[in-house]
């Protein structure tokens, strides 16, 4: 066969030659092995990689990537942290403005009395805290959500594309 003994009885071991047969059948056997190994059948059993399969986990991957872009494109994804500077924006002028309420409400309304004004400016902060805190909580639940299950993000990309 052209090969050292070594070789020969790594070959017996990997049941690809069966000790005893014919110098024929053990060439046939050894050349239906290069055959696969050169095709990427083969390589698995080596420990090596598969080439049928990696082929397809790389496709795969580029059919998401592909997927992510479009969505991207179509303006229905975003990266996470992008998302949250922007709410973090919205959120200061929301609050800016809340500030400026009770300079107004003094021009305004110079009379109120200091009971009401008090009043109003305490649900304008509460109001202002619990927006605070709900979109807080919604971002870490999101967060949380997308650690926990990160496949669920590239199934709902699948499904998009």
């Amino acid at each position: 066969m052209g090969v050292s003994e070594a070789r020969v009885s790594q070959l017996v071991s990997e049941r690809v030659i069966v000790r005893g047969d014919t110098g024929h059948s053990w060439l046939l056997g050894y050349c239906e092995r290069l055959r696969d190994q050169a095709a990427g059948r083969a390589s698995s059993e080596l420990g090596g990689l598969n080439l049928v399969q990696e082929r397809a986990g790389l496709a795969r991957e580029q059919r998401m990537a592909q997927a992510l872009k479009n969505a991207v494109a179509r303006g229905e994804y975003a990266p996470i942290g992008a998302l949250a500077d922007v709410l973090a924006l919205a959120s200061s002028a929301i609050v800016d403005r809340m500030d400026q309420i009770e300079g107004q409400l003094r021009k305004a309304c110079p009379d109120l009395p200091d009971k009401a004004r008090v009043t109003v400016l305490r649900v304008l902060a509460d109001s202002r805290n619990e927006w605070i805190r709900v979109t807080s909580k919604l971002v870490g639940e999101h967060v949380a959500a997308m650690a926990q299950s990160p496949d669920e993000d590239e199934t709902d990309l699948e499904s998009q594309s």
